[in-house]
């Protein structure tokens, strides 16, 4: 997978070979930015007044899963062990227009990709209803996506067809905004129910992933395949096998 090229000269993503690791971004461009237009235009007793302290940042901190991160969304026979898998915090924009913290438990390969997508994603305020681990739903996929939770790492079968792993087993995929970008199964049963009505994809409502926006162009950028453009459409899943994806919407089916 080709990285990348960094947009701005910021803080690299945080090792996955480290248990605890952080980043974030600086506001000291936007504040000496801020200052000179105060010292412009209302005189240097304006421009001494300090930048504010609390611009709103990503703020990701990686560390190794602890068990209770994990829960039932874990259980041995898994393709990958817990010391596979890492915890991402993280800060993100919520529906609120207010900053909310947010967690994700993903494959230690996914977490330098995945860093970069919702850095993209909060520099453009993209709004994600809640970012919880798996283990907050009891691995339960079908109760996350009636939450409209964003999550990653669970290891189960394919919703709608359990004689599939689902990629998140491997912590390479994740949902985004599950009940304004639904998931229709091999069986045309559309996940959650409530979101059928945005299988119109006509519309812009908050939320929604579309092709062009901050997330699906960060994604593309990393190498990840969404999967509203397969068939049955599943708009709120992004994975890194692209060519195992492919070929499943070939069969006419998709991994979830």
């Amino acid at each position: 997978m080709t990285k990348p090229a960094p947009r701005t000269a910021e803080t690299p993503p945080p090792s996955t070979r480290t248990s605890t690791a952080r980043i974030r971004r600086t506001p000291f461009a936007l504040a000496m930015s801020g200052a000179a237009l105060l010292a412009c235009c209302l005189g240097p007793a304006a421009a001494a007044v300090p930048p504010s302290a609390d611009v709103p940042a990503l703020d990701a901190s990686v560390s190794d899963v602890p068990a209770a991160k994990l829960g039932r969304s874990w259980h041995p026979g898994c393709p990958v062990p817990p010391s596979g898998l890492r915890l991402i915090q993280m800060n993100h924009w919520g529906f609120d227009g207010r900053v909310h913290p947010g967690e994700l438990v993903v494959g230690e390969q996914a977490v330098a990709p995945l860093l970069y997508v919702f850095e993209r994603a909060f520099e453009a305020h993209f709004p994600i209803r809640q970012m919880q681990v798996m283990a907050e739903f009891d691995g339960d996929d079908v109760a996350a996506m009636a939450a409209d939770n964003t999550s990653a790492f669970n290891c189960r079968s394919v919703t709608g067809d359990p004689t599939q792993v689902s990629q998140h087993s491997y912590g390479d995929a994740v949902d985004i905004n599950t009940l304004e970008n639904p998931y229709v199964d091999v069986n045309d049963v559309v996940y959650p129910s409530a979101g059928a009505v945005f299988l119109d994809r006509n519309r812009h409502d908050k939320g929604m992933i579309h092709r062009g926006d901050a997330i699906s162009t960060a994604m593309r950028e990393i190498g990840w395949l969404w999967g509203g453009r397969w068939s049955p459409p599943d708009y709120q899943h992004f994975s890194a096998n692209g060519r195992a994806a492919a070929a499943a919407a070939r069969q006419g089916r998709h991994e979830h």
